[in-house]
């Protein structure tokens, strides 16, 4: 919460001087007297924000105000042919009431009033609080690094205060390209960025291809982390179809892999089972990527981890039995759970890796959220529930959220962990939906995510930028 705007001694003084009606020697007006007093306002409404106006003053003399009310300031102007314009600053207001106000304008005997009517604060929920229950205190790796506490405390701190910014890289998705293509354009840098183990099988490049990724380069998120912003990376799985297409693929060719359920037919139940070759596969494949994390690890980044994305409430897609969008969850919610499991106990236990902060990422399709229970991997094995929303709006999200927080009782912070346009953080707070950030997928396919849209959102006092984080190092 703002505090209430303070005035100096001087300001007072200046004001009291103001209100009683004394004025330095106006010019001599050249345009008969009006009759009346005519003002460009007759009423104001105003953020909760505050905000500054002008207020143009016709009078047959000069006039005089009432004492305002503290939270509203003026600043005087020179009074010349029975006309004067003033400046009128409200301050926030940092109740969740609304506040209003009458200023009277007085001109001899004549008298004019304006009315200003100043919109309540947002409902904000106490550091830490939900309004199904309390959010948990601790990480659910209660032998999480310090630096993955210190982020999760300070995203506890800020819900329903502020919104971090984000948005997701692009390319071979472990680039700050979008990041500064943000900065270029509204002067201030995402405070998340998203990265993406999605060419994970291409890492390293084999010998001879034009187009290079290496998820060993870490120079992005490094680069994030050491001006104060935070990271985040997902995985889009590629898994191959056949035994054989694993074989090509040791030998750099990829035409048999895919992540999308309806390109390929790798069998979850079978990855869950040892001795088969998906089995052997997934676990070469989550080593390979405990290994890009560690390096992370060692540089002290915690990391938004965000790996199965999508799979909740879309096995049954549209009606259609194994239409989930990824193959992860294709198999239905037992074996996703299963995965996230087996995920989590190798990453964390066999690998050790301490600086993850697990983020469950659920589908936003209309109805999904019927079947989000079923699918929720525990408390005990979740850090943050994320809801991934494309809407042809920036409204807030009344729906998602309220599916989001009920998943886990309001124990876990919520988040819109991927969306195209984004959802206006000013709205959303002002509705009570305290989400921990947006990440917006790319800068080019949405249209209501206009360049003046994102001045407005970094420029906003309810948005974070990465100027704008601290440390938490």
């Amino acid at each position: 919460m703002r505090k209430l705007f303070q005035y100096s001694a001087a300001f007072v003084a200046a004001l009291c001087v103001f209100s009683c009606g004394k004025d330095n020697p106006a010019e001599e007006p050249s345009n008969p007297a009006p009759k009346d007093i005519t003002l460009s306002l007759s009423a104001l409404d105003v953020p909760a924000e505050g905000g500054s106006y002008s207020l143009s003053v016709k009078a047959p003399s000069r006039p005089t105000f009432s004492v305002p009310a503290k939270w509203i300031g003026f600043t005087d102007g020179t009074y010349s042919n029975y006309q004067i314009t003033y400046g009128i600053t409200v301050s926030a207001n940092p109740a969740d009431e609304e506040r209003t106000a009458v200023l009277t304008i007085n001109s001899g005997t004549l008298s004019k009033t304006i009315s200003v009517k100043q919109a309540a604060a947002p409902k904000s929920v106490n550091p830490g609080q939900d309004p199904v229950g309390e959010v948990d205190a601790i990480l659910s790796n209660t032998k999480a690094s310090a630096q993955a506490v210190k982020v999760y405390d300070f995203l506890r701190e800020q819900a329903g205060q502020k919104m971090l910014s984000g948005v997701q890289s692009g390319g071979t998705a472990n680039n700050n390209e979008r990041v500064n293509q943000i900065y270029q354009l509204t002067g201030k840098h995402p405070a998340l960025a998203g990265y993406d183990y999605i060419f994970l099988q291409y890492s390293p490049t084999p010998q001879g291809w034009s187009w290079v990724v290496n998820y060993a380069d870490i120079s992005a998120a490094k680069e994030q982390w050491a001006n104060n912003g935070l990271v985040s990376f997902m995985w889009h799985w590629n898994v191959p179809n056949s035994k054989a297409d694993w074989d090509k693929g040791k030998q750099g060719n990829f035409e048999g892999y895919n992540f999308y359920s309806d390109k390929t037919s790798f069998s979850i139940q079978n990855a869950l089972t040892p001795g088969t070759w998906e089995n052997d596969f997934i676990l070469q494949d989550i080593e390979k990527v405990a290994g890009y994390l560690k390096l992370l690890q060692q540089e002290g980044i915690p990391v938004l981890w965000r790996p199965l994305h999508e799979a909740a409430g879309n096995y049954n897609l549209y009606g259609k039995t194994n239409n989930a969008w990824f193959w992860w969850g294709r198999g239905g919610a037992d074996a996703c759970r299963k995965l996230w499991k087996l995920l989590r106990d190798k990453l964390e236990g066999e690998y050790g890796l301490d600086n993850l902060i697990w983020v469950w990422t659920l589908d936003a399709t209309p109805g999904a959220e019927n079947e989000w229970a079923s699918w929720y991997p525990g408390n005990d094995q979740v850090d943050i529930v994320g809801v991934d929303i494309y809407a042809d709006d920036t409204n807030a999200k009344e729906r998602q959220y309220k599916a989001a927080v009920a998943l886990s009782g309001g124990h876990k912070l919520v988040t819109v962990s991927e969306c195209g346009n984004i959802p206006d953080p000013a709205k959303c707070l002002s509705a009570g939906q305290s989400w921990s950030w947006f990440l917006t997928w790319d800068l080019e396919s949405y249209a209501l995510n206009t360049d003046t849209y994102w001045k407005t959102l970094m420029s906003s006092p309810r948005v974070l930028t990465r100027e704008a984080m601290p440390s938490l190092k």
